[in-house]
This record gives structure tokens, C-alpha cells and sequence, in this order.
């Protein structure tokens, strides 16, 4: 598996991104940094990489530098070759230009290709000899150290630039392809059986392996239910049958597909180390394991975090009541960090997520794909009152309907016990 570690420009190492950090770290993920947002007013690519040597305690490697901040921020600058990247204003990702590094960026770069290169070659006892004695080493081998650096965990190949204007993306996934581990380079996970215990096996990466895959998304559009999976060893064709180790049912594959953003391409096979979607299967949840009947196995179960923050949502009319709570069911289907829950005291409907922009993105599927009018606000707290203080007194009640009459008199004391109400009376 393979990710990449994203940062804001300008907010830089956030709590959130820490949290993120450190699955990775114990996970002991390959990551690419990319520093994004560099056209957002305070952005600053420089204060954001010592950010992730202070707070994160990693190091990163710096491959590219920006050329303008804010709303100047034009392109960026390929420290290793040295060569300038520089957008148009259209927005459209292929209207770029490459050229010389700019003149007052020239010191920067060669300090910074310098560094590059010294953190690099510590991969290669033989190619830093050689470069201490002034042998400068081709680009090929400088590309392997920094791959061999990245996979081993020593350092980040780090980039920036501005998603939305599609400004440093594509540079950013021509490193993916260089600097990050094929499916076949990383330790194979382990296996176990039907009872969660190590059997001893590995799901090594190759077609001629039995099949074994990670349901890991579930997503439900117009077409159906699409199941993502992973296949970590074997072949699977279209119309094999398959075992779901945690209901321990089997499922005929119908349609597999290829998705590329929104587009889809029917495939007829798939192996070891592609990531593909199945239509159309009705009992596998994220994290469920899918294998080949004859050699059942469970790989490492996902792990998913409690949320962390709270929204209440309210449909805005009758009409929207039945939809949102259909819609709700499917969204919680596919995503287990996202939870939905009844206040008993209030009555709302709480969204739970992990974080401001994990429910901002569930709120607006919810309004944009399923069509429902919502009211968004915090929360209500259910307030309680208890008595405060120790109170004693008493009450006559007299009853007169001639001759003496009839009374009766009750001293009593009301305290505060444990949440409770007690109510002590003395005739």
C-alpha cells in the first residue's frame, strides 16, 4: 500500500494530519508528501517542510520548490533536473511550459539539488564515494537511491503545488510511478484462518497464488453497489465463484470493472496487485476478506478509528424524512468512520465523522446525489437539573369540617444522593 502525506500550504502540519502520519508509521507505509494549496493566501512551502521535521520527526526530501506564492504562484521547479514547470491561467493540467530555472531561484536550487543528492546517494555506499571524488552520478542511479530511500523509510520525496488549478499534480504522479513500491516489492501481509489466529502463510504477490483480496470501499451510484477490492495474490475471472471469509458465504463474480475517476471499462480478469471494483455483490462490507473457496484465509482486518466530531442534521420538509434516512443507511454501509446516531434526549440526528471536512463532504452527497433538504447546526446538550444544597423543613396540612378538626404535620429533608432525588419524611 502506498499513500501520500498531504499538507495545506498555509495550515500546515494539522492535528488531523499527525493522526494520519502516524498510521502510517505503524503501518511502515511508503509516502510521497505533497504540499498543496500554494496558491491559498498565507501559504508557505518552507515553513510547512520544517513543520514536518519538528512535528512529525520525519525527513523530508525536497524534490521540487515553488516558483511564486499566492495568488502568484505560477509553477514549480524540479530540483533533481533542475528544469522550471510553468502554468498557463486556463486551468487545464496539459497547458504548461518547460524551461530554465528562474534567475532568482538559481542559488536556491542548487543548494537545495545539492542536498538531494547527498541524502540520495547515502542509499549507495559506492556511488557517495564516487561522488565525494567529484564523479557525478546519472540520473537513473540517483532515481534508484531515491527509491530504495523511500521504500526503506528514510526519507519523503516531498512536492508542491495547487490541486484545484492543477498546477504540480502531474509531477506528483510521475513520483508514484519512480519513488513508490510495486505491489511485488512490499512484505506480503500475513494470513490467518477462520478463527483470527496466524496460520503461517503470506500473501505473497503473484497470479499462480490462490486468490486472496481486501474489500476495502464500498460505494453505491445509479449503477449499483460497487465493491472495491484489492487483489493481493491470484486471478480472478469473471463469473468465478469466491468465499467471503467473515460470513463464510460464497459469491459469483458478474461484472468487473476498471474505474478511471467516473468512467468504467469492463475487464474480464484481473491479478495479483490490481485494484478493481465488482458489481453487484450483495453481502461483503468493507474490511471482509474475498478468497477462493478451496483456501479459505483472512488477511489483516481494517482498523477504524472512533469519530472525533458531531454534527445534528434535520430534513428541512416532510418529503425529505423517508429519503434521508434511506440515504443514511447507504452512506454508513460505506463508510465505517462515518456513524449515525439518535440523541434519546433531544431527538435529533447526529452525524459523527472524522473530522469538519469528512461530514461538510456528507452533508453535500446527501443534498447533491440523494436529493435531500437538510438543516445543519451543532448539536443540542439535554441540560439536567439536581438539587445543589441540603434543604429541611415542614408542612401542616389541616383539615376543618367542624368540632376539633384534624392535622397532620411532616417535617421532611430533600438532599442530592448519587444523581438521585431522596425524599426523607418524619410523622
Amino acid at each position: 500500500m502506498v499513500v501520500w502525506g498531504y499538507f495545506c500550504g498555509s495550515g500546515g502540519v494539522e492535528p488531523q494530519s499527525e493522526t494520519n502520519w502516524r498510521y502510517a508509521n505503524d503501518s511502515e507505509v511508503a509516502r510521497i508528501i505533497f504540499v498543496n494549496k500554494m496558491d491559498r493566501m498565507g501559504a508557505d512551502f518552507y515553513r510547512v517542510v520544517k513543520q514536518v521535521k519538528d512535528v512529525l520527526g520525519a525527513n523530508p526530501l525536497v524534490m521540487a520548490l515553488p516558483i511564486g506564492i499566492e495568488d502568484d504562484f505560477v509553477g514549480i521547479v524540479d530540483v533533481l533536473e533542475k528544469k522550471s514547470y510553468v502554468w498557463d491561467d486556463t486551468g487545464l493540467p496539459e497547458n504548461f511550459t518547460v524551461g530554465d530555472v528562474p534567475a532568482d531561484m538559481v542559488d536556491k536550487v542548487n543548494e537545495y539539488h545539492e542536498l538531494l543528492i547527498e541524502t540520495a546517494l547515502e542509499q549507495d555506499d559506492e556511488l557517495l564515494m564516487a561522488y565525494m571524488e567529484g564523479e557525478t552520478p546519472s540520473l537513473a542511479d540517483v532515481k534508484r537511491c531515491i527509491r530504495d530511500g523511500t521504500r526503506k523509510l528514510e526519507f519523503f520525496p516531498t512536492y508542491c503545488g495547487s490541486a484545484f488549478k492543477n498546477k504540480g499534480v502531474q509531477n506528483i504522479l510521475d513520483a508514484v510511478v519512480d519513488y513508490l513500491p510495486a505491489p511485488a516489492e512490499v512484505d506480503p501481509q500475513d494470513l490467518t484462518d477462520e478463527f483470527g489466529e496466524p496460520n503461517g502463510l503470506k500473501a505473497i504477490v503473484s497470479p499462480t497464488e490462490p486468490f486472496r483480496a481486501l474489500a476495502f470501499k464500498i460505494m453505491d451510484d445509479r449503477f449499483g453497489a460497487l465493491t472495491f477490492i484489492r487483489i493481493y495474490s491470484g486471478t480472478l475471472n469473471k463469473g468465478d465463484s469466491v468465499l467471503n471469509s467473515f460470513t463464510g458465504k460464497s459469491e459469483r463474480v458478474g461484472r468487473m470493472v476498471e474505474m478511471h475517476a467516473n468512467d468504467r471499462t469492463e475487464i474480464s480478469t484481473a491479478q495479483a496487485g490490481d485494484i478493481i471494483a465488482i458489481v453487484g455483490m450483495k453481502n461483503v462490507q468493507t474490511g471482509h476478506t474475498l478468497c477462493d473457496p478451496k483456501h479459505s484465509c483472512t488477511l489483516e482486518p481494517m482498523v477504524f478509528p472512533e469519530p472525533v466530531i458531531s454534527i445534528a442534521v434535520a430534513p428541512a420538509d416532510k418529503g425529505s424524512t423517508e429519503k434521508m434516512g434511506i440515504a443514511i443507511g447507504k452512506m454508513v454501509a460505506e463508510d465505517p468512520t462515518f456513524k449515525v446516531e439518535t440523541d434519546e434526549d433531544s431527538g435529533e440526528t447526529i452525524l459523527r465523522g472524522m473530522g469538519e471536512l469528512h461530514l461538510d463532504i456528507k452533508v453535500d452527497i446527501l443534498k447533491r446525489t440523494y436529493g435531500v433538504e437538510l438543516t445543519v447546526g451543532k448539536p443540542q446538550v439535554a441540560y439536567r437539573e439536581t438539587i445543589t444544597q441540603e434543604i429541611d423543613d415542614s408542612y401542616t396540612h389541616k383539615k376543618q369540617s367542624g368540632g376539633s378538626g384534624q392535622f397532620g404535620k411532616i417535617d421532611y429533608r430533600i438532599q442530592s444522593r448519587r444523581s438521585q432525588h431522596r425524599l426523607y419524611i418524619c410523622l
